[in-house]
């Protein structure tokens, strides 16, 4: 068979289903990822989680990948229609041995996806096992095990994360908020439903009906388009924030009582700053793109920032490495530090957040205002012939500027600075500034988009 090799990407595997990424793929990705993990694992008898996610080819592609586990002879523990966050939890906190999840995120209804991670939810990546699995698919050459392995459905999974990782939070201190939450017919449904059972906020649900073709509109929050149901919703209802989680759950979005989205960068920053309270001292990781903010709030009371490369697992990886509390991507992830792993937690998120809010006794929109320090462009996306070429270009003309390669490459002077980086999973160059002035911000933009697109 022919094999796409465009869907395996940075962080997961991904495509348009039945095109690119079909049963037959997801049954040999199982095989391919059962000879990765026994490798690692000599004379082990593995368990690995499967989860799916609601969209309409789930099902079909998990009982594929199934086939392709246990006929490699791997037991798998199969936890059913999970949010992404739940699934890592069961990996995790069950001490299984790995765990593979349906989904494609935010993508469009067309896709699909696997996602996979090893024990304690570390996660295979693309310099971490997803070269390698594609290999062996290309290869095409597996053998069945002489013992196949057995399947077990595993129930109640949510009902244990929700225990677990809210049984240090008072949540008799959060405050009968009125909030709206748009789980836009995806997985963030099933965990707002699980978060909000046990508060006595009085929850707005909209679109909480999982439907894998998303009649409501498409599950990105990172897109401003996709909140303008809840926006409205937030400010018709008087309520006191809106909640946004995207596809497969494991992103989340604020919006503040006046219909406004809470800057990713701030929301970062008091979330961090919220868990260094916790543990003094300690090291928060967040991403690469412009966010100075997030780093001003982690030094203020004290904590050690690390930048990290853009992307959920390359977050994760280095929060390992560096034995951070807390973690949180531009996009929305925000990751935990747990004895069981490290991974996205958004009942943790949205419990400590409320609760947080419950303390300082005034709208979201009063409590973030004083952070609202420095102008961002939002991030530009531009389809550029040569990306490397064109990055070496600006690193010419801005020479003067310190310059880091961490990812892609960020550029800073006194007063402005910015990233200038290739997409992992689409083919376009990424640019994102920021300045201490609206005006600076918008001349350094119009002046470093221009030499972007002027081929």
């Amino acid at each position: 068979m022919k094999v796409d090799t465009s869907i395996f990407k940075a962080y997961d595997i991904r495509g348009i289903y039945p095109d690119s990424i079909d049963e037959e793929i997801a049954e040999k990705v199982g095989r391919a990822y059962a000879i990765i993990l026994k490798g690692e694992n000599p004379g082990k008898k593995l368990t690995v989680v499967v989860g799916e996610d609601m969209r309409l080819s789930s099902p079909s592609l998990k009982k594929s990948l199934i086939k392709g586990l246990t006929e490699s002879g791997l037991n798998v523990s199969d936890v059913g229609l999970v949010s992404t966050p739940t699934f890592y939890f069961a990996v995790a906190y069950y001490k299984y041995d790995g765990g593979i999840q349906v989904s494609a995120s935010h993508n469009p209804k067309e896709y699909n996806g696997l996602k996979m991670t090893r024990g304690r939810g570390i996660p295979v990546g693309g310099d971490t096992g997803i070269m390698e699995i594609k290999d062996l698919v290309v290869k095409n050459k597996f053998e069945n095990a002489k013992t196949k392995g057995k399947v077990a459905k595993r129930d109640n999974v949510l009902i244990d994360a929700e225990i677990v990782q809210s049984k240090n939070i008072d949540t008799s201190k959060i405050k009968p908020f009125k909030i709206v939450a748009d789980a836009a017919n995806a997985m963030g449904a099933l965990d707002l439903e699980a978060v909000f059972s046990q508060l006595s906020c009085k929850l707005v649900k909209l679109n909480f009906k999982l439907d894998g073709t998303f009649p409501a509109h498409h599950p990105d929050p990172l897109k401003e388009e996709t909140l303008t149901q809840l926006k409205e919703a937030v400010v018709k209802e008087k309520a006191d924030m809106g909640i946004a989680p995207d596809g497969d759950g494991d992103r989340y979005f604020f919006i503040d009582e006046k219909g406004e989205t809470v800057p990713q960068p701030i929301l970062r920053g008091l979330m961090a700053q919220i868990e260094l309270k916790e543990n003094p001292g300690a090291t928060v990781c967040y991403d690469v793109r412009p966010g100075r903010i997030t780093r001003d709030m982690i030094e203020e009371v004290g904590g050690k920032a690390v930048v990290t490369r853009v992307g959920h697992s390359l977050i994760k990886e280095t929060m390992l490495k560096e034995d951070a509390v807390f973690g949180g991507e531009s996009s929305g992830h925000y990751f935990y530090k747990f004895p069981y792993g490290t991974f996205e937690a958004p009942i943790v998120l949205v419990l400590k957040f409320l609760l947080y809010l419950s303390e300082q006794n005034k709208p979201l929109s009063e409590v973030i205002k004083p952070y609202k320090r420095y102008f961002h462009s939002g991030e530009i996306n531009s389809d550029v012939k040569d990306k490397e070429a064109k990055m070496e270009e600006i690193v010419k003309k801005y020479s003067d500027g310190k310059l880091s390669r961490l990812d892609g490459i960020t550029i800073e002077y006194p007063d402005y600075w910015f990233n200038v980086r290739a997409s992992n999973t689409e083919p376009l160059l990424r640019f994102a500034l920021e300045a201490k002035t609206k005006e600076l911000m918008g001349k350094k933009r119009d002046e470093i988009t221009k030499l972007i697109w002027n081929n």
